[in-house]
């Protein structure tokens, strides 16, 4: 016997749908290409997706048909992925800062007929339209100008093509499984791999962002995502907002530590979203101009771990809550957030920061286990002490790659997500590091996450990386490359001496490369990749003298 209850598909349009209708007039800020700020509302993010959606089919377009995207988080951006999703495309967000051969790679793998770009990277654009194969149109999101159409005279100004088009458009009723957007993995072996999410899973997963043991979004926020909408839809967010009408504040290209605090503190906003170096550099800005962030409650560090002084300084500095989370692309990518529970309330305010420094624990509609890497997909018990190999599955997460046809699962349904944890009874889920990431020396592991949180706690220390680099007895040792604060005199000598009392002796990096700079991927992550290939043979070369 079924049930007696309505069957409403969980479309992306309904969102938008009910932002324009019950939120019509709360604002959406943007930042611009030109540092200018644009103050719309849900009400005209509506109208406008509706008239480019208009457009988009009068180009003769077809559901399913993939649009890209080059752009940073501004409104212009934000309508057209409703435009897009909600009449039945794809909306392909694309990290700029990829190299042009992989960024040519993801657009032809795609197939994508449009793309979408922000001026700011025409040269980009110009550079490798040529080798794009299939796609047919080129628009450019911000205001006509002359020199964007002598650099790719096949241009189409976003503003020129809703002017004419009205705002009826009516959206498709679609099956809540079709596709609606496509994000490329960074590719740290081979060639990046298409994650394609469906309008159900974007639903689902936006209902679970805002739920209170999650990120707690309501309508009273409002929402600074500075994670970019080209990293895994900015994780949700800009769905999350539409679902329950909060304020938004784009930051456009400006994700310097100053320009945030400008942002925070004249917007008033209260909930931000961002990687651990992103809010490295709103700390030491909100430091120098003096601003203590009195509108930020909340802080959402996700991307790579955050280290314990930066939890530390954003509770001790500006009483602002920071909720630890993890995700990835195949999982849309919430999988854990850091809430505490009724039984740690009472816990003095160390014992809840060392909760608060795990990854957290699932929402409902993601389940979590562990499993031994020696016996398959024998599960570890829940002890909080014990790791393994952290896998998942639920109502968002990825079943296959973008044009596979193999299974991204086990053989038993569960996705492995390449990281290494531990997980207790309670569902908290803490890192230990990525399997690439660890450090196998004599036989035995270490954490290069662990090493870093150790480094970060210095005061001189502004950045730290630990990988792992060969070693002629115990075939792997850890290296620290750190980045000293400014008029720093910190030695190599005193930064391990500092280890002495943290970690097993054994543990303690064999050497610290000072630097200037770690390279950085387009989120913020530090790419271990390209620091392994600078200085995985460091110790080597010292032992040959």
């Amino acid at each position: 016997m079924l049930g007696n209850m309505m069957f409403q598909p969980l479309l992306i349009s309904s969102m938008i749908e009910h932002a324009g209708r019950y939120h019509a007039d709360t604002e959406v800020i943007s930042k611009n290409t030109d540092t200018s700020i644009t103050v719309t509302n849900w009400g005209e993010i509506h109208q406008n997706s509706k008239r480019f959606a208009n457009a988009l089919q009068q180009l003769g377009l077809a559901q399913g048909d993939r649009v890209a995207t080059i752009a940073w988080n501004n409104h212009r951006h934000l309508e057209s992925w409703y435009a897009i999703s909600g009449s039945g495309l794809v909306c392909h967000t694309i990290n700029p800062r990829l190299f042009p051969e992989q960024l040519i790679f993801i657009m032809n793998d795609a197939a994508d007929r449009v793309v979408l770009f922000d001026k700011t990277f025409v040269p980009l654009i110009k550079a490798v339209k040529a080798l794009l194969s299939s796609v047919e149109h080129f628009i450019c999101l911000d205001a006509a100008d002359p020199a964007v159409r002598e650099a790719i005279p096949e241009v189409q100004f976003y503003d020129d093509l809703i002017a004419g088009q009205n705002a009826d458009f009516e959206w498709p009723t679609l099956d809540e499984n079709s596709a609606s957007s496509l994000c490329y993995t960074s590719g740290t072996t081979g060639n990046p791999k298409g994650v394609l999410f469906s309008h159900r899973s974007t639903v689902l997963h936006s209902y679970a962002i805002i739920l209170p043991d999650s990120l707690n979004v309501s309508a009273a926020d409002i929402m600074l995502p500075v994670v970019p909408m080209f990293h895994v839809n900015a994780w949700g967010t800009p769905y999350a907002a539409a679902m329950v009408g909060c304020t938004l504040v784009l930051p456009g290209p400006g994700l310097d530590g100053a320009s945030l605090v400008n942002l925070i503190d004249t917007y008033q906003v209260s909930v931000a979203l961002g990687v651990p170096t992103i809010w490295q550099g709103l700390i030491a800005a909100a430091n120098q101009s003096g601003s203590k962030l009195e509108s930020l409650k909340r802080n959402v560090v996700g991307g790579s771990a955050c280290p314990p002084a930066m939890l530390r300084a954003f509770k001790e500095q500006f009483n602002c809550e920071t909720i630890h989370a993890w995700g990835m692309t195949e999982i849309s990518p919430l999988g854990t957030a850091n809430q505490l529970k009724t039984k740690h309330l009472h816990l003095s305010d160390e014992e809840k920061l060392q909760i608060r420094l795990s990854q957290g624990r699932p929402p409902f509609g993601v389940d979590l286990r562990l499993t031994d890497a020696e016996k398959g997909t024998h599960e570890i018990e829940r002890d909080g002490q014990t790791t393994g190999n952290l896998q998942v599955k639920g109502h968002w997460v990825i079943s296959h790659y973008f044009g596979k046809e193999e299974s991204a699962l086990t053989a038993d349904g569960w996705f492995d997500t390449g990281d290494i944890a531990t997980l207790d009874q309670d569902g908290f889920m803490k890192l230990s590091d990525r399997s690439k990431d660890l450090i196998k020396s004599g036989g035995e592991w270490i954490s290069s996450v662990e090493l870093e949180n150790i480094a970060m706690g210095h005061p001189e220390i502004a950045m730290a990386a630990v990988i792992a680099a060969q070693h002629p007895k115990w075939d792997e040792r850890p290296v620290l490359i750190a980045i000293k604060k400014p008029d720093s005199q910190l030695s190599e000598i005193d930064l391990l001496e500092y280890y002495a009392d943290k970690v097993a002796k054994w543990q303690i990096p064999d050497r610290v490369v000072f630097v200037d700079a770690i390279p950085l991927s387009g989120t913020g992550k530090m790419l271990k990749k390209d620091l392994r290939e600078l200085y995985g043979t460091i110790l080597l070369e010292q032992a040959a003298g």
